[in-house]
């Protein structure tokens, strides 16, 4: 029933952990400035609670947008990219950016991040803000960033304690310069605790 915008005005990450939240009773259903008075009134009949005007602390209700790059501006600097919670801005670094707009949710969450502004808002057409295919679109896109970007962060992470044990080994088997830089980290680290 949430519109999917993955926006983050209502205080959660992304609109599955604020539905979580409202089921939970840890939020109130009146949190979600893109979904609006007509969003809070269906949560409010779903869960047999009364409606309760937007609260302004995460926002105001106003139209529903979609981002626009303005080509000779952008810098390629994927600020924008990394801020997308939909992967909707396709680009490489230091070439010019675009918006898919079919896939873009109007989170705004990208406008923030662009160094250069050059990122323009359009109101979004009344047919996709309506559509309940662009909102199940939406929501995968994000469960599959959301899954690739863990996916990315666990192969770091494995790389690093990867290269810490190959760390290790090499001061092991005697090399001068890290059993140095390994007895200067213990010895630190006896003065901090």
């Amino acid at each position: 029933m949430l519109p999917q915008t993955q926006c983050e005005q209502c205080g959660y990450h992304g609109c599955r952990p604020y539905a979580e939240a409202i089921a939970r009773g840890e939020a109130n259903i009146n949190q979600c400035p893109p979904g609006g008075a007509a969003g809070i009134a269906r949560l409010a009949a779903l869960l047999d609670v009364p409606a309760l005007p937007l609260d302004p602390a995460h926002g105001v209700e106003k139209p529903r947008t979609l981002a626009r790059i303005v080509e000779a501006d952008c810098i390629g600097c994927t600020k924008c990219i990394q801020a997308c919670p939909v992967d909707a801005i396709v680009g490489a670094a230091k070439l010019m950016h675009t918006v898919i707009t079919d896939d873009c949710t109007g989170c705004e969450l990208c406008v923030p991040a662009c160094p250069v502004d050059c990122i323009a808002l359009e109101l979004m057409p009344l047919a996709q803000v309506n559509d309940a295919g662009h909102a199940d679109a939406a929501r995968a896109h994000f469960m599959r960033r959301e899954t690739r970007l863990a996916r990315e962060h666990a192969r770091r992470e494995a790389e690093l304690a990867a290269r810490k044990a190959d760390v290790g080994t090499t001061v092991a088997q005697g090399n001068p310069v890290l059993e140095a830089l390994a007895r200067a980290r213990a010895k630190q680290q006896g003065k901090t605790t």
